[in-house]
């Protein structure tokens, strides 16, 4: 999307469109304003909503996929914010295409996802709701209804995925619910037949190498982390757009990759004093990252010019607990035949092969035939954490590789 497109865009959106009410039932970034922003993947058959969220400025999109009916209608896959603009956007398909008939959560444990779901079934009230099976909640298991699902049209997806009214059009693939000691993990993959293409929530991504157009709305956060150093006053252009959002995406899938070192506080609050800007918007002047001169090399080997892989987060803590499972999952998932793949994070469409979703899940194997490529050293301090909460008790221990 080009820089005149997003004016244009930012010209004819009313604050109060992008007003999201319920933010604090899942308090992350842009907190109670989130802009939407529709593409049209595949001629008037198959849409996606982007919108941001994140912590302290580590920002990435959330997506939803919106995808026509054969017979008329829509089914709605991992919904968003539903603000006024998120639901005008969608009623413009609705009044050309045909009601919303289907709406799904594909996974049990995503709050970025689940906390949608509800409000924006209140918005389609003709429309069926299709869960993932063993849904949970923390700290007590509430029943579907208790979190704001409508418990007379919500449903829970069947094993057999052609036992569904939309059967006829989609495939779907269950990973089976992988047990993370206080809490699980699943998700569901569909397949839109017509279309040869995927739909994922978490399991697979892919990193552009420029910030997504959502991202770019306003670039406050990109030009934040684009910083060296506390002092310093960054000029918004495309160079440090991209910049910050390189050291995003590190924050985001490691954490605190090998590239990046952690001053003492005692420097960080000296370095405060002296800063060009100390409003609350920028923390008061803290900046507490100090980013190695090679720190670039981190981002391209885990960008691998935009190729599919795992986030580092789900290998290390929550796939490695169920590894013969997830491989299984994968190789139904890659017996199907697709050719674009849209996740709800990161990049979308991606345009890829049924070998090369099976391939980004090699980290499972004891003899990969082609190595994953992220570098170790990158995994260091999500291999602390899994160490951390294995010995309290709080996950069980990873399985072997198969």
């Amino acid at each position: 999307m080009s820089d005149d497109e997003l004016a244009n865009i930012l010209e004819q959106i009313n604050p109060k469109d992008f007003t999201w009410s319920f933010w604090f039932t899942l308090p992350l970034y842009p907190y109670s304003k989130r802009r939407t922003l529709r593409q049209e993947i595949i001629k008037d058959t198959i849409w996606t909503f982007d919108q941001m969220q994140g912590i302290f400025y580590v920002i990435v999109p959330i997506r939803m996929t919106v995808v026509k009916l054969d017979e008329g209608g829509l089914f709605v896959y991992a919904p968003v914010a539903p603000t006024p603009e998120c639901i005008r956007l969608v009623n413009e398909l609705v009044a050309e295409h045909g009601d919303v008939k289907y709406i799904i959560l594909p996974t049990i444990s995503g709050l970025e996802h689940k906390v949608f779901v509800g409000p924006f079934a209140r918005c389609f009230p003709h429309a069926q709701v299709f869960v993932a099976p063993n849904q949970w909640s923390f700290p007590l298991n509430l029943p579907l209804s208790w979190l704001g699902l409508p418990p007379k049209r919500t449903y829970i997806l069947p094993a057999d995925s052609s036992q569904t009214p939309f059967a006829d059009q989609f495939d779907y693939a269950i990973l089976d619910t992988i047990d993370l000691g206080s809490g699980k993990f699943a998700e569901v993959a569909f397949l839109h037949k017509r279309s040869h293409t995927l739909l994922v929530t978490d399991s697979i991504i892919s990193v552009p190498e420029n910030p997504p157009a959502i991202i770019q709305l306003d670039p406050y956060a990109l030009l934040f982390h684009a910083k060296d150093q506390a002092a310093d006053i960054v000029v918004d252009n495309q160079a440090n757009r991209r910049k910050g959002w390189h050291r995003i995406t590190l924050f985001a899938l490691y954490f605190r990759p090998s590239a990046l070192e952690v001053p003492s506080w005692g420097g960080v609050l000296r370095d405060a004093f002296t800063a060009p800007e100390k409003s609350y918007k920028a923390y008061f002047g803290l900046f507490p990252f100090k980013w190695r001169h090679d720190w670039q090399r981190s981002f391209d080997a885990l960008q691998g010019n935009g190729r599919l892989f795992v986030a580092p987060i789900l290998q290390t803590l929550i796939l490695n607990r169920a590894p013969r499972e997830t491989i299984n999952w994968a190789n139904k998932v890659a017996s199907w035949d697709f050719r674009w793949i849209i996740p709800c994070h990161f990049d979308a469409p991606i345009k890829a092969e049924p070998q090369q979703f099976r391939q980004a899940f090699s980290f499972l194997e004891k003899q990969p035939a082609v190595s994953p490529g992220l570098p170790e050293e990158d995994f260091k301090l999500l291999r602390e954490i899994d160490a951390g909460l294995y010995k309290s008790g709080i996950v069980p221990q990873a399985q072997e590789k198969v």
